[in-house]
């Protein structure tokens, strides 16, 4: 099962020092190391490189693989001491505080937390008095954020109300997380005990939730590609292409991931689907995977495309 986002933060600051002090280093070694898969460290890997020294995006890290040796290329320039800028510091003990206010949020988390706010708010000086007249309060996504967090750490199940947009209800449901992940908003992948599969739930629909006594046991599962997720659940447009799908029973849990314009019950228990899409190329890899149990209806030449495409994946299977 995949960490949670505190765990993994913790992971990668401890992997910038591991990485300065071993140039050229395997990643077979370096996941071995942390107690991870090399599918896990490649992906956080992904992320180094979005990270530095500065919030507006400069001195960024140089860290690039070729599968076999990690290489950060520019170890020095990054570890010159950190200066804030005022609205920097401002912005960061802001937030801190704000986090250390979360329910949910672990003891040692938070004591943790409230230690550097102090040493930050003595290096800042003025500033930080500046930041003490400043104040965020979370929505309510903010403790459900703390609620999982907390649940993925000590493998416990949750209860769930939920808004479910593709049938405009509210259900109640026990789910078996694995794991947080960012696309735009917050979403909870998770094994849902009421329909006995993957779901992905936004932390924003959550109408409640309880972390329950039961131990956590979801099944084990490859973890889905992020950039897949991240195809799925993207913002859409008005003015984008409409799309229309139509799935089996099998295949409802595309109104769950895909943003959409309506969805329809058919007879058989699936769902008329219409979506909009910026690239409607893009969901020819959806209608390759729902295989029988769902087919792109309109428009007709990306239809076409699609079975094309299945054919030749047939093609290409029996050889």
């Amino acid at each position: 099962m995949a960490g949670n986002a505190i765990d993994q933060t913790r992971r990668m600051l401890s992997l910038v020092t591991y990485l300065r002090e071993r140039p050229g280093a395997r990643v077979a070694d370096v996941a071995r190391a942390f107690g991870i898969s090399e599918d896990e460290l490649i992906a956080d890997l992904d992320v180094l490189p979005l990270c530095g020294t500065s919030f507006r995006g400069g001195d960024l890290m140089d860290i690039d693989t070729d599968g076999e040796r990690i290489w950060w290329h520019n170890p020095d320039d990054v570890a010159e001491p950190l200066r804030l800028a005022a609205d920097e510091a401002t912005a960061l003990l802001v937030a801190a505080r704000a986090v250390a206010t979360l329910s949910g949020l672990r003891e040692g988390d938070r004591d943790a937390l409230l230690r550097s706010t102090a040493k930050l708010e003595a290096a800042a000086g003025e500033v930080a008095g500046a930041s003490s007249r400043l104040s965020v309060i979370f929505e309510s996504e903010g403790g459900v954020f703390a609620d999982v967090d907390r649940a993925i750490s000590e493998r416990r199940r949750l209860w769930l109300r939920y808004y479910s947009p593709a049938r405009d209800e509210i259900t109640e449901r026990e789910v078996d997380p694995i794991r947080l992940f960012a696309v735009g908003r917050t979403y909870l992948e998770a094994w849902c005990r009421l329909s006995e599969a993957r779901r992905t739930f936004r932390l924003d629909r959550v109408v409640e939730i309880k972390l329950l006594d039961d131990a956590s046991d979801p099944p084990p599962i490859e973890l889905r590609d992020l950039s897949e997720l991240s195809s799925a659940l993207i913002q859409t447009g008005a003015e984008d292409p409409e799309v229309v799908v139509e799935v089996g029973p099998g295949g409802r849990w595309v109104a769950e991931y895909y943003p959409h314009d309506s969805a329809d019950e058919l007879p058989d228990g699936g769902l008329r689907i219409t979506l909009r899409a910026p690239d409607p190329g893009s969901l020819r890899r959806l209608a390759l995977r729902l295989g029988r149990d769902g087919r792109i209806v309109s428009p007709q030449e990306l239809a076409d495309s699609a079975r094309d495409a299945a054919r030749r994946a047939l093609a290409a299977y029996g050889e």
